[in-house]
């Protein structure tokens, strides 16, 4: 289906992320993107200059999304812990990009406030932990939590883990076990 009208980087990012999803941020070139949108191979390098500018836009979506839903589930930590992984699951090509800084400029602006609204969102949870542990070592407390969910979510998008069941279920038993903390 070709780009007729509209917005071509969205319509870029939507297919970047697709692929990436599919098979990899390796393969994946503007030329190529610009085929399945229907535009010339030149069209995606107004808005991304280069590969690396498209993941760093990428990344930067991917942030942006992932604070927009570490918001919505707030007021506590189980509710963002959800949120991460919900997040991760639904949009893994974006998840597979934000994580490697090899493929993105990290000290781009837009990407630098996007990630850090994020990490923000993702502490302000980790705030509301009851467990003493968490209360002693705030910052020991927000590695923990998303070396949980980061790390839970990375699994099982790669199958490494058995993922049969209900992913989010698991996060809060993870959760639970993790901070000896109880759903409110």
């Amino acid at each position: 289906m070709g780009y007729h009208h509209g917005d071509l980087r969205a319509v870029i990012l939507t297919q970047a992320a697709t692929l990436v999803a599919e098979r990899g941020a390796d393969g994946i070139s503007l030329r190529e993107l610009a085929r399945a949108a229907g535009v010339s191979h030149a069209a995606p390098a107004h808005h991304f200059t280069d590969r690396r500018g498209l993941f760093t836009a990428l990344a930067t979506e991917g942030f942006e999304l992932l604070a927009a839903a570490l918001t919505g589930a707030r007021p506590q930590f189980i509710d963002a812990a959800k949120a991460y992984v919900r997040f991760a699951l639904d949009h893994p090509g974006h998840y597979a990009v934000m994580f490697d800084k090899s493929l993105y400029d990290d000290t781009d602006a837009g990407l630098v406030a996007a990630e850090a609204a994020a990490g923000a969102e993702l502490n302000r949870g980790v705030g509301t932990l009851s467990d003493p542990k968490a209360a002693a070592d705030p910052d020991g407390a927000a590695l923990a939590a998303w070396s949980l969910v980061h790390g839970f979510s990375t699994l099982w998008l790669n199958g490494a883990i058995d993922t049969a069941g209900d992913p989010i279920a698991k996060t809060q038993r993870l959760a639970e076990i993790l901070f000896d903390e109880q759903v409110r």
